[in-house]
């Protein structure tokens, strides 16, 4: 039986501080900000690297404390077909958070105000995140299905 070809793996951790979120601004392309994260090592628990990468990238040691989605529309990276888990996280010293690894800059975002310009479907990830701070209300499979990513 051939091996069978699947898309890459990552995990992304939305980290909460005083009411806003901690965005990187990558270094690397695709250009914009993003929610810290990255492709998952073999061996390595989803979890693990979204705690990993959230520390490669920002300097935090965070704890996850939820998991808001799965994301894997073929179309969300341009650079190939990735899923990924996206976990909400928090750090007791985010004030701390110092650019690391692929990240250029710490943003710190808080709701209502404008959203950057952001890489990947992280837009799309914050819309979902805001419904769910507010409603309590997971995207459902279905709502997933049903969107663009042209």
């Amino acid at each position: 039986m051939p091996k069978p070809v699947t898309p890459l793996v990552t995990a992304d951790a939305i980290i909460e501080h005083r009411g806003g979120i901690i965005l990187i601004e990558r270094l690397h392309e695709p250009f914009g900000h993003a929610i810290p994260g990255g492709f998952v090592d073999v061996g390595e628990t989803m979890e693990h690297a979204a705690r990993r990468e959230a520390l490669e990238e920002t300097g935090l040691q965070v704890e996850l404390i939820d998991l808001l989605a799965i994301y894997s529309d073929p179309a969300r990276d341009k650079r190939g077909h990735n899923a990924t888990a996206v976990y909400i996280a928090r750090a007791e010293d985010a004030e701390q958070a110092q650019a690391g690894d692929d990240a250029g800059a710490i943003y710190y975002w808080r709701p209502g105000e404008p959203t950057p310009e952001m890489a990947f479907d992280h837009a799309l990830i914050l819309q979902d995140y805001l419904e769910y701070k507010s409603s309590g209300r997971r995207p459902a499979p279905m709502d997933l299905l049903a969107r663009s990513y042209d």
